[in-house]
């Protein structure tokens, strides 16, 4: 399957409401960072340079059984609107949208695995999964690792591992993370002292799209903070640990919400639920914050007739380039909101509660 025919598609894999603990977390993510050995990292390095890691990187992925059938293509080929789409489809990383002549990128067809090259380092190799299954893309993410490395020289330390561009990564080279949504925190107004406190055991929490993003819908991104020191099964457990205490958290806070006040959580919901299936004008951020409540309706039995991965589905798909693709042209902010409010009624239907 072409990379075109990929972001054709409505759905990724990890869009579709499946995998562990699947009612709060959305999808776990690892990345590992890697470069070749004696080319300096992208952000000194010169054209020709850049230019012999896409040859290299591009050879070395031809020869790779895990990513069969999947195509090598240069961001500079591809349009602006199509580079955005692969964002928000979290396949590839905002920066790596900038600066875009000597970037490549490789999406296997099932968007499991994707690979950035010449981002902040030659190589990102990438694995998403649906639910919380990090140990699952770390074992994917670490299998086209040795397909590359046997055929590519890393720049490697024998005293702290893995060379990168960015000192926070250096060691493993690997950031874990998982996307989860904690509404019922957030309306507790737990979630700065949760913050604080994952800080302290080396996570962090970030914005929907990463370091640098906004919080969209109650959805947060916990990864590790510290890559040096620690094996990657380490890194891996620590996050499980910590994200498996944040999950019964989550759960703590919508039972106490419902026991204390079970009308008033019923409003907001299925208020929320109103507008978006009557509005005619949605922006992106308040879109997010009432699909937020409805799947949170979903998942406290308050909601019948959804499907509870309509926030995954919604998540991406109200996002600008998305509504864009499926209108065939490009729009300007004012009608992108209408458009969005279209699709969401035409996806949604008001149903009672149970």
């Amino acid at each position: 399957m072409s990379l075109r025919e990929i972001m054709s598609k409505t759905l990724s894999e990890w869009m579709k409401g499946t995998g562990p603990e699947s009612d709060i977390v959305i999808s776990s993510r690892v990345r590992l960072a890697r470069n070749l050995e004696g080319i300096p990292f992208p952000g000194v390095a010169g054209e020709e340079q850049l230019k012999t890691v896409v040859e290299k990187t591009k050879e070395a992925a031809a020869r790779q059984p895990l990513l069969a059938g999947a195509d090598y293509i240069r961001l500079v080929e591809l349009p602006v609107l199509e580079r955005q789409l692969l964002v928000e489809k979290h396949l590839i990383s905002p920066q790596h949208t900038k600066d875009v002549k000597y970037k490549a990128v490789v999406v296997r067809d099932d968007e499991a695995l994707s690979i950035m090259v010449n981002e902040e380092d030659h190589l990102r190799f990438q694995a998403l999964y649906p639910g919380l299954q990090p140990e699952e893309a770390w074992r994917l993410c670490s299998r086209i690792d040795e397909g590359f490395a046997s055929l590519l020289p890393y720049a490697v330390s024998p005293d702290i591992g893995y060379l990168t561009a960015c000192p926070t990564n250096v060691g493993t080279g690997m950031r874990a993370s998982i996307m989860i949504h904690l509404p019922a925190l957030t309306m507790a107004d737990q979630m700065k002292r949760l913050i604080n406190a994952v800080a302290q055991v080396g996570l962090v929490v970030r914005g929907i799209y990463g370091e640098g993003t906004e919080v969209l819908g109650n959805i947060f991104q916990i990864s590790n903070q510290v890559t040096l020191g620690r094996t990657e099964d380490e890194i891996i457990q620590h996050l499980l640990s910590i994200t498996r205490q944040i999950i019964d958290q989550e759960r703590q806070a919508r039972r106490r919400i419902l026991q204390q006040n079970k009308v008033r959580l019923e409003d907001k919901i299925f208020r929320s639920l109103g507008l978006l299936t009557n509005a005619r004008i949605m922006s992106s951020q308040e879109a997010m914050q009432l699909i937020s409540d409805v799947r949170l309706g979903i998942d406290m039995k308050l909601i019948s007739g959804l499907e509870p991965r309509i926030l995954q589905e919604l998540l991406v798909m109200i996002r600008p380039a998305h509504l864009q693709k499926l209108m065939g042209h490009e729009m300007e902010a004012p009608e992108r909101d209408i458009m969005r409010a279209t699709l969401i009624r035409e996806r949604m239907k008001p149903h009672p509660a149970k």
